[in-house]
């Protein structure tokens, strides 16, 4: 086992295993795993934190998923699709796919982060599987990542199709927002623009007087809707 990989709590070809893939290159695999909490701890370490390709793998799964839906049966518009790829490129979606699984096992951690349970995070466990999604595109090509992540998602996918539903970020904040902050958020319309028939609305969320989310969408709900999905990779873990 290569040094890079002394620090996880579990023999990554196990995560390997689970996810089909075996990498070629181990250093991108390594780096898919390291959280920047362990890097900054660690300032001898050559491993690099998977931020950078974390970004990299948000692109290939939005691809990835923007295409599935564009090619599924009964032609979707491009309405009903916005709406679907925001679910299923939620932190939420794609939390419950780490647990499934059990990323938190194999990611690197700096100690602190360690103990305060980064290991069950879901903004870590989102993010960690993006950047493997990244790394195994450097390292192999679009159709394996994409045969990857349509394997991790087959059950969703053609769920959320079938139901033609997205995903409700209002909802979810509320429920963060009792949990951590024992209050509930506050929306406002903070712009309109436009002919009558063609309005556009700027919203903002905030929670106790604090500006968490901002989107912009052709109704008040929609506005609401993304600016509570922005709110949400904004508050701490519950």
């Amino acid at each position: 086992m290569p040094a890079s990989f002394s620090r996880n709590i579990a023999e990554p070809s196990e995560l390997e295993g689970l996810l089909g893939y075996k990498f070629r290159d181990r250093r991108l695999f390594s780096e898919a795993l390291t959280h920047k909490s362990f890097q900054h701890e660690n300032t001898g370490s050559q491993s690099a934190h998977n931020e950078r390709m974390e970004f990299l793998g948000d692109s290939v799964l939005g691809l990835v998923i923007a295409e599935t839906l564009f090619t599924a049966e009964g032609i979707l518009d491009e309405a009903e699709m916005s709406k679907m790829k925001s679910y299923l490129v939620n932190k939420s979606v794609l939390h419950d796919i780490s647990a499934g699984l059990s990323l938190g096992d194999y990611v690197s951690l700096g100690r602190g982060e360690e103990s305060t349970g980064g290991r069950l995070k879901r903004s870590i466990l989102a993010d960690t599987l993006e950047a493997l999604f990244g790394a195994v595109f450097l390292d192999s090509d679009y159709e394996t990542v994409r045969t990857l992540i349509l394997r991790l998602y087959k059950d969703k996918i053609p769920n959320v199709i079938e139901k033609n539903e997205g995903y409700d970020f209002k909802s979810e904040l509320q429920e963060h927002c009792q949990a951590l902050f024992g209050t509930l958020p506050e929306y406002r319309i903070v712009n309109q623009e436009g002919e009558e028939h063609r309005k556009v609305f700027t919203a903002e969320v905030s929670i106790k007087e604090t500006i968490y989310g901002r989107g912009t969408g052709k109704s008040k709900k929609e506005a609401q809707m993304l600016a509570a999905q922005e709110a949400l990779g904004k508050i701490p873990d519950s």
